[in-house]
């Protein structure tokens, strides 16, 4: 299936006090994921930041799953990190810019993780800034022909937000496909998907904002 799951967390607007508390933190990651933090290479990332970064990779392969299992709960016990790789030399550091596109994940620090739910295996992919956590997932290893962006906007009203995103996301795309008409729609039952007036071009997109971070993603065919 060509598609991909995508999901940002703001940092700035989580509550660490209360991510900390077992009775929330243990209603998003399970007691072998918690023995994953424990190991030596997680110990420079915050434990908030970790049970974030397992939400941001489950709420993605949610919205991924969502596409054709229309009454999908989200529960994300059920959703199990497998493995979850940290760079070499990981270090944290701050969003630096307005906004950043990328094809692929080669360069960069990027977190590389697996999981499954049910039959069902996903990879992803996440990168971690001191203000927030972007995460790309698809059903496969190769992330060649995945396209990503993150943009930080200046206000978190929502309107505002969802607008924003479809902005950037019609530049990307504007970019890699030869069509001038391009819209933004919904399936019926509520899944964003491109539309080109053009010819019958629906391609799955994935749409995510929270607080003042606004991102994308989308995947092409080979």
């Amino acid at each position: 299936m060509i598609s991909t799951g995508n999901d940002i967390v703001s940092l700035n607007a989580i509550d660490v006090a209360r991510t900390k508390q077992h009775r929330f933190y243990s209603k998003i990651i399970s007691a072998s994921e918690k023995l994953l933090y424990d190991s030596p290479e997680f110990g420079i990332i915050p434990f908030e930041n970790f049970v974030w970064l397992l939400w941001s990779i489950k709420e993605s392969a949610y919205k991924f799953l969502q596409r054709t299992r229309y009454d999908l709960v989200f529960n994300p016990i059920k959703f199990e990190i497998d493995q979850l790789n940290i760079p070499a030399g990981f270090k944290t550091v701050g969003f630096n810019a307005e906004g950043i596109n990328g094809c692929g994940f080669v360069n960069g620090p990027v977190l590389k993780g697996t999981i499954s739910t049910g039959a069902n295996q996903f990879y992803s992919r996440s990168l971690i800034y001191k203000e927030a956590i972007m995460t790309v997932l698809g059903c496969c290893e190769n992330f060649n022909n995945t396209y990503w962006g993150i943009k930080k906007i200046a206000t978190s009203d929502y309107d505002i937000q969802s607008a924003a995103v479809r902005t950037l996301l019609i530049e990307q795309l504007q970019k890699v496909l030869p069509f001038n008409e391009l819209t933004i729609s919904k399936s019926e039952w509520g899944i964003p998907v491109l539309l080109s007036s053009e010819n019958d071009t629906r391609i799955p997109v994935s749409l995510s904002h929270h607080d003042h971070f606004i991102a994308y993603s989308f995947q092409l065919p080979d």
